[in-house]
């Protein structure tokens, strides 16, 4: 199996020169001299012409001849080769390829909508040219395949409720789920001569006919949450209360007065709305 290799042919700068000397050099001592036999030399030099290679900065010039792959130049320059030599231009450039946002399933089998942002270049011309039949198109569609199995290794989220209680998700687990979308594709794509430079998750969300109803299950499951740090405190609260006063021994209260006690002040806690106290002036027994 062949691989890359580079070369440097001759320098385009000095062959520029030669060339020009025997196109027009023949023809002035044709007509000068009534010689047709130096209009060989015309023709050769003109077809000279055809030999100059220009690579420019980060591109990079696979050869070829009669099929044949010679080697890839990829020091920018003017050179000049075989005129039967076949070019064929390979970007070195880093490129950016923004994939549509594709609706698949996750883990759980919730359908959402995902999109990816890869940041790529060629790193060995031979596999790019030869190896695959658009490097660029292979680009395309690996992603896309990398992307939807990324999508159905982890949950949208982590719901805990329902006894999915998953370490890795797609929403909180950036680093991870990027970390996991770049080995991938490396993999993917290095039959391509092609390098992974960064791959992350560009767009998340879910598909728009569950979009609904997993918002208000989101919001439901944070109001859930903050009732459940309210009424710890207001707990904690209400047993440093007792403690307190039977510490300092400022009222005695029997069982039924510390439990309405403990009712009045559970509610005026975890109330939404503020209490309205109610102001006795009487005894504690009325």
């Amino acid at each position: 199996m062949e691989s890359e290799k580079i070369i440097k042919p001759a320098n385009g700068y000095l062959m520029l020169a030669v060339t020009f000397a025997l196109f027009f050099g023949s023809i002035f001592i044709t007509f000068n001299q009534k010689q047709p036999v130096f209009l060989l030399i015309t023709l050769v030099a003109f077809i000279g012409f055809f030999g100059f290679i220009l690579v420019n900065p980060n591109t990079s010039k696979v050869i070829l001849l009669f099929g044949k792959y010679v080697g890839t130049i990829k020091q920018n320059g003017l050179y000049w080769a075989n005129p039967l030599y076949k070019k064929k231009t390979v970007s070195l450039r880093a490129s950016n390829f923004d994939s549509e946002r594709l609706k698949v399933n996750d883990k759980l089998g919730n359908p959402v909508m995902i999109s990816t942002i890869l940041v790529w270049r060629v790193t060995d011309t031979y596999k790019a040219a030869f190896d695959v039949d658009n490097y660029e198109n292979f680009v395309r569609v690996q992603t896309d395949a990398a992307v939807r199995k990324l999508a159905s290794m982890y949950p949208y989220d982590n719901f805990a409720d329902e006894g999915h209680d998953e370490d890795i998700t797609l929403r909180s687990s950036v680093n991870e789920v990027s970390e996991a979308l770049e080995k991938e594709l490396e993999e993917r794509l290095s039959i391509a001569g092609i390098e992974v430079l960064e791959a992350r998750i560009g767009y998340l969300a879910y598909a728009q006919e569950i979009a609904s109803a997993m918002l208000k299950r989101q919001q439901a499951t944070a109001i859930i949450a903050a009732r459940h740090k309210i009424v710890q405190g207001a707990v904690d609260m209400v047993e440093m209360a007792l403690e307190e006063l039977n510490k300092k021994q400022i009222v005695e209260l029997d069982e039924e007065r510390k439990a309405a006690m403990v009712s009045n002040l559970l509610i005026i806690l975890c109330g939404d709305k503020e209490a309205s106290p109610v102001l006795n002036t009487g005894t504690l027994n009325h």
